[in-house]
């Protein structure tokens, strides 16, 4: 038998921010930089997809400040 020994790269994908059109990148695995953010904000309901670190942060902090 012959048995793959090669090691699986996780999936990656370029995004670009819903907000302000910056390019950053999501790793698929879990290990994506907003999974460490602190600033949580619910995924939108209306088709947006990710933001950048700093959408997310600004939007966060907006959010809490009329909370």
């Amino acid at each position: 038998m012959n048995y793959r020994t090669e090691t699986v790269q996780p999936l990656s994908r370029r995004l670009t921010c819903s907000d302000c059109g910056t390019e950053f990148g999501c790793d698929l695995s879990g290990n994506c930089w907003c999974a460490e953010e602190t600033a949580k904000l619910p995924m939108p309901t209306t088709g947006g997809d990710c933001l950048c670190r700093d959408c997310l942060r600004a939007k966060a902090a907006a959010a809490h400040a009329t909370t």
